[in-house]
């Protein structure tokens, strides 16, 4: 592979992209609805409005972590989390604060919001790259590398 990243495996990228894509077509054309995943949270948990029904929308946010854990399963992977769980739990609620405030998250307008050619995707996944462009190069530099 790269000596850059020794362990990737762009076969599974791709096949793990297009099973999202997948996922998001078929919510789209068979429910009308947009997979945005902060969305669906919000349904299913009482917080945000929702057109569709809630059942669909918790059925929707319980099967991502159970898909996971069936692929962990199949393929087992070591995580290791850096960091105490109060922290994991605060970076958790400011990234909800986050999709609330910018009407969506960073998937759901890159992978939803883009194929559907919203304008308003377009900004907000150019404002998100150019966020994290900035951060990789402002965290280069004070690491001196």
């Amino acid at each position: 592979m790269s000596a850059i990243f020794p362990d990737a495996a762009p076969g599974l990228g791709f096949l793990g992209g297009l099973l999202i894509g997948l996922a998001s077509a078929l919510m789209l054309l068979g429910l009308g609805r947009i997979a945005g995943i902060s969305g669906l949270i919000a349904g299913a948990t009482g917080i945000g409005s929702l057109s569709q029904s809630r059942m669909v929308a918790i059925a929707f946010t319980l099967g991502l972590p159970l898909g996971a854990g069936l692929v962990t399963l199949a393929r087992p992977v070591s995580v290791a989390i850096p960091g105490s769980i109060l922290t994991l739990i605060l970076a958790g609620l400011l990234v909800g604060f986050g999709t609330r405030l910018g009407s969506g998250c960073t998937s759901g307008h890159g992978i939803c919001g883009l194929s559907r050619l919203s304008p308003r995707s377009l900004v907000a996944t150019t404002l998100f790259m150019a966020a994290g462009f900035a951060s990789v190069a402002i965290m280069r530099l004070a690491a001196g590398s």
